[in-house]
């Protein structure tokens, strides 16, 4: 039986995506991800967050370029990978990132207007006036993005 590498995380974005655009036009955006979890010590409630290296490729990386901001809550799922580099004096390092294979973005819908869609689009179907009027919730309104998907739209 083979292993398996599979991360699970739920959490803020610490920063914007950083995107670079690798030789033959790959794209690669990363961003740190803080994830929290709460517990009682000495009758004392304690904090503690956890940062993570997340890591994304193509066009999971152009999508996150465009929907993703510092502070936004976001699941997403991967694996772990270490890598190693040398440092500016030469010295070798290693860094264990977490490679995104699919993310979903969590909250309210107002956490993600204005963004991937065109602002006469979104009046008309918010007053009923265009002719894709649908309904959406005004709650919570996750958004699916995978690797490997066959566009970049988010719908």
């Amino acid at each position: 039986m083979s292993g398996i590498n599979k991360v699970i995380l739920v959490g803020h974005l610490g920063k914007d995506p950083e995107v670079r655009h690798l030789d033959g036009g790959v794209t690669v955006a990363s961003f740190p991800l803080a994830t929290s979890e709460t517990y009682n010590k000495d009758g004392r409630k304690i904090e503690q967050t956890e940062w993570h290296n997340i890591v994304m490729w193509r066009g999971l990386a152009d999508i996150a370029s465009k929907y993703l901001q510092k502070g936004k809550l976001v699941y997403i799922e991967g694996k772990l990978r270490t890598r190693s580099f040398e440092d500016k004096e030469g010295h070798k390092k290693y860094t264990t990132e977490v490679v995104a294979e699919n993310f979903t973005m969590l909250g309210r819908k107002s956490d993600f207007e204005g963004h991937g869609e065109n602002s006469q689009q979104k009046s008309e179907e918010e007053h009923g006036t265009g002719q894709n009027n649908h309904s959406v919730a005004k709650e919570d309104h996750p958004m699916n993005y995978e690797k490997g998907a066959d566009d970049d739209l988010p719908f």
